[in-house]
């Protein structure tokens, strides 16, 4: 897998969008969305699993307005940085970043086919939102356990691309009546796929983190995502 490194560059500035090569150079792009502790660990295992699907992977840096290039370990101990960090995030100016990021991506030279995202997380909430936003220029998107979403059903109806949502039926940061709500707001759409692994914490699928990592629930969401993407963003 090759990795590199491309800038993004929008009215106010210019950040990082990490760049993951399939082995045969070239395939459908996926925008990775970054979750609360930055572009690090966690996200380059992600970037491997879909680059060996045959996936182009770009993973934009979105703190970047607070810390460049920001990124720690998945611990107890810097659950208050990075909660620090979604804090003081600007939600507005952050989905014109990611916009600005999915556009980036599908100009490089090795997208061929179609574009999605999938986020995680903080990066789960941006991936609904960025489907809203701009669902026109995405064929799919999977958004992973994302707070915001719950909040933000009114944003629900500006989407018309396939997405998959996923969440923990045991999420302590989203409660189970949440999640009912999201599924209840989305029911009876063709173009959505709604999945909870019931005996699943939040960021169960985090498998660089023993404080969040569970195995089987990991397994049959990352197994139903590899499935929607099949189907909904093909690699030739």
């Amino acid at each position: 897998m090759t990795k590199r490194t491309e800038t993004v560059r929008v009215p106010d500035g210019e950040f990082s969008l990490h760049v993951w090569l399939p082995e045969k150079g070239s395939g459908p792009g996926v925008l990775l969305i970054q979750e609360i502790f930055g572009v690090g660990d966690y996200m380059a295992a992600v970037a491997d699993d879909l680059t060996a699907l045959g996936y182009v992977v770009a993973a934009p840096d979105m703190f970047w307005r607070l810390e460049r290039d920001w990124s720690v370990e998945h611990s107890e101990s810097m659950m208050a940085e990075a909660s620090d960090k979604v804090s003081r995030f600007d939600w507005t100016k952050g989905e014109d970043d990611l916009e600005a990021a999915l556009d980036r991506l599908r100009e490089l030279p090795e997208v061929s086919g179609g574009v999605g995202a999938v986020g995680f997380c903080f990066g789960g909430s941006l991936a609904y939102l960025l489907a809203a936003r701009a669902s026109e220029k995405l064929d799919a998107v999977v958004s992973f356990y994302g707070s915001r979403v719950p909040n933000d059903l009114d944003r629900a109806g500006d989407i018309t691309v396939p997405i998959q949502f996923h969440f923990g039926g045991s999420d302590p940061y989203i409660p189970r009546e949440k999640v009912a709500a999201v599924e209840e707001a989305l029911a009876g759409r063709d173009d959505v796929e709604f999945h909870v692994q019931e005996d699943g914490g939040h960021a169960f699928h985090n498998r660089t983190s023993p404080l969040f990592h569970q195995p089987e629930p990991a397994a049959r969401a990352w197994a139903l995502t590899e499935d929607f993407l099949a189907r909904r963003l093909p690699v030739r």
